[in-house]
């Protein structure tokens, strides 16, 4: 027949249509006040912190929804904002420093439905309420450690090459070398020359000196590389805090732009994202007695650490390695089924640690961890002020001489090992960080967005159906049957795609969908019109004005979904928002403009071959 689909075909766009709306199901139930309970790098969230949750919470007269203990987390649901405030307060004194307990909002769908990962979609900070922080990446400081550590390769370099020196100093921002003679002067400028990429020679024979300068280039390298581990960093730590959907990205040269929507407890994000990490690699003294370096006799040259865990460990002023030299690092099990970290460096961090390690072996060597945490007040100069906390992480003996590659072994269990190798990979801050500007959006507000967004929306969408159906009759509202669809597919897309994100911007996204949803329609009705008029029959005037109409529909939408793709390419942030939610709003309204409403058609007047007049 001329109008009609196969049995295959009507049962497609039924499964599609299915599949969209199950997904869009998740968003009617809504979502609870919720606290979430995860421990610092001191603590552990176990089912004994989950007892004690519950009694703390039933001490202070609260009823909570439901307690789980999920993926080394606590979620608490409660039943009013209220109570999310008050359980915030009496967990935070319960649990003390060695726990996070964060504000969030957990959806409220069956748990068929999440089995299934049906999700509600998220809100931006817009929409949802949070927090929004604009940080500054100290470059100076970034800088200035760069050239401490080129300080330390170039005499290393030096010793290693048996050229004697007489001292080598940061001059500016380059490193000035003074050679005792000429002789040394050319032996250093070999030896150096070419050896540090980004950096450049010049020796004066007049001072027998040699001066390394970075180039414009490494400078910039430098850096871009700063504020790239910054934001790798600050993502790890945002994972602490919850978020569902997080928004970190570069602004300008310097600076960091982060949004936590959701996160109504500004202090808790302060202190996690405020915070500057480090890491060092020591030897431990054990020429001295740490007995009596506890009774306050440090010797010269050593210093007193504390060990995570408990105890005191004495080690080595000198540094061997910081820890941006490392390239990557995993955690696994030596031969004897013991966890071990197995620790990657780039080239100039393997020819450090094989040269402070060649007359090492069968010493122990221990790992420091050094964070920097913002204390919430300022200096005089207005500058955020940090408190320095130092500890050892872990002790290994020395087995053979180390070089790019290496492992740490008695690092306690499985979860602490893989613990240090997450601090490893992405622990240490080149520079600290200051917060510079600090918004809150209220989820009152949040609210108040989204009620004003989604009146707009409807208003449109009444408007639309209330002239199809007039305008195209029993057509028209097989129109309005297909754009109600298209809303539910939208919303049923997004919420099945990991990361996208519902703004403001998004929500005008939306409505401009829907109103080039019916264009598709309108030019497919007004051409059966112009059928009709040249005098064909009711079903040829159906296929021709579906089968004629397609191309111009195409054309149209295919125009728009490049410019959709430009935006997401180019933009950022709401921009991004936008782009995402017109592209996939122009992928649906195609289908349930032409297909959907194609098979509405065809059910309805396919089949009736006697056909005479169209209610169009």
């Amino acid at each position: 027949m001329l109008n009609k689909y196969p049995l295959w075909k009507n049962l497609m766009v039924i499964l599609v249509i299915a599949i969209g709306a199950l997904y869009a199901l998740p968003n009617l139930y809504g979502e609870d006040p919720a606290i979430q309970v995860s421990a610092t790098r001191s603590g552990e969230v176990t089912t004994s912190t989950l007892e004690q949750v519950e009694r703390a919470l039933n001490a202070g007269g609260l009823a909570p929804r439901g307690i789980t203990l999920e993926n080394d987390q606590i979620l608490v649901r409660l039943n009013s904002d209220d109570e999310q405030l008050r359980a915030q307060d009496i967990l935070t004194s319960e649990l003390g420093r060695n726990y996070i307990v964060a504000l969030n909002l957990a959806p409220a769908q069956p748990a068929w439905l999440a089995s299934i990962g049906g999700e509600p979609l998220k809100l931006g900070l817009d929409l949802r309420g949070g927090v929004h922080f604009l940080m500054e990446v100290n470059m100076d400081e970034a800088i200035d450690t760069i050239r401490e550590q080129m300080a330390t390769e170039v005499r290393s370099q030096l010793r290693e090459e048996g050229v004697r020196y007489r001292s080598v100093e940061e001059d500016g921002s380059d490193i000035l070398v003074t050679l005792r003679n000429s002789d040394d002067l050319q032996a250093a400028n070999s030896a150096l020359r070419n050896t540090y990429e980004g950096y450049r020679t010049s020796t004066s024979a007049d001072t027998n000196q040699l001066r390394l300068s970075m180039t414009d280039q490494h400078l910039q390298e430098t850096q871009a590389n700063a504020i790239s581990q910054n934001i790798t960093i600050l993502r790890n730590r945002v994972d602490e805090l919850g978020v569902a959907e997080p928004l970190i990205q570069r602004q300008g040269q310097d600076r960091i732009v982060v949004e936590l929507p959701g996160v109504q407890d500004t202090a808790r994000a302060k202190e996690i994202l405020g915070a500057t990490a480090t890491l060092e690699f020591r030897f431990v003294d054990t020429e001295n007695d740490l007995r009596d370096a506890q009774q306050g006799r440090v010797p010269f040259g050593s210093r007193l650490y504390d060990r995570r865990g408990g105890g005191q460990v004495l080690l080595e002023n000198r540094v061997i390695l910081t820890g941006d030299h490392i390239v990557n690092a995993n955690a696994g099990f030596d031969e004897n089924n013991r966890p071990q970290v197995s620790i990657s460096l780039d080239s100039a961090g393997g020819s450090m640690m094989s040269l402070a390690t060649r007359d090492r072996i069968g010493d122990p060597m221990a790992t420091v961890f050094i964070e920097f945490i913002a204390t919430g007040e300022q200096t005089e100069d207005g500058s955020v002020e940090f408190e320095r906390v130092e500890e050892v992480v872990s002790e290994a003996t020395i087995q053979a001489r180390l070089g790019s590659s290496f492992r740490i072994t008695g690092v306690g269990g499985m979860q602490e090992a893989q613990n240090l190798a997450l601090l490893l990979r992405a622990g240490a801050l080149i520079a600290p960080i200051q917060i510079v500007e600090e918004r809150t959006v209220g989820p009152s507000l949040g609210a108040e967005n989204v009620r004003s967004g989604m009146t707009a929306i409807l208003a449109g969408f009444v408007l639309i159906l209330i002239f199809m159906a007039i305008y195209y009759r029993k057509f028209g509202l097989i129109a309005n049957m297909a754009l109600a669809t298209n809303l539910i597919m939208i919303v049923g897309v997004m919420s099945m795609i990991p990361g996208a994100t519902l703004t403001m911007p998004g929500m005008a996204g939306i409505l401009l969908t829907v109103g080039m949803a019916v264009d598709a329609n309108v030019l497919i009705f007004e051409r059966i019109r112009e059928e009709l008029k040249d005098g064909r029959s009711p079903q040829q005037a159906i296929s021709r004005g579906y089968d004629n109409a397609l191309s111009s529909i195409a054309d149209a939408n295919i125009t728009t979904l490049i410019a959709a793709f430009i935006l997401f390419a180019v933009g950022t942030g709401s921009i991004k928002g936008f782009a995402i939610t017109l592209g996939i709003g122009i992928a649906t309204s195609m289908f349930t403009a032409i297909i959907g409403t194609r098979m509405i058609v065809n059910l309805a007047w396919g089949r009736n071959k006697r056909l005479k007049k169209l209610s169009i």
